[in-house]
């Protein structure tokens, strides 16, 4: 099951609050700002600073 739009929507780096970007893979958020990716485990975005990983450019 896919991230649903209404769900992506609303979502928001809790770090810098700009929007998040699904990848191309569907496994994780990317904050384009922030350069962090933050990932979906079970169809659930774990949006914990301490958990997301760096943008590999």
């Amino acid at each position: 099951m896919a991230i649903n739009q209404e769900l992506l929507d609303i979502l928001a780096c809790p770090t810098c609050k700009d929007a998040v970007t699904l990848n191309k893979e569907g496994n994780g958020l990317i904050c384009f700002t922030c350069k962090r990716v933050y990932e979906i485990k079970d169809d659930i975005p774990i949006m914990l600073v301490d958990e997301s990983k760096p943008l590999k450019e």
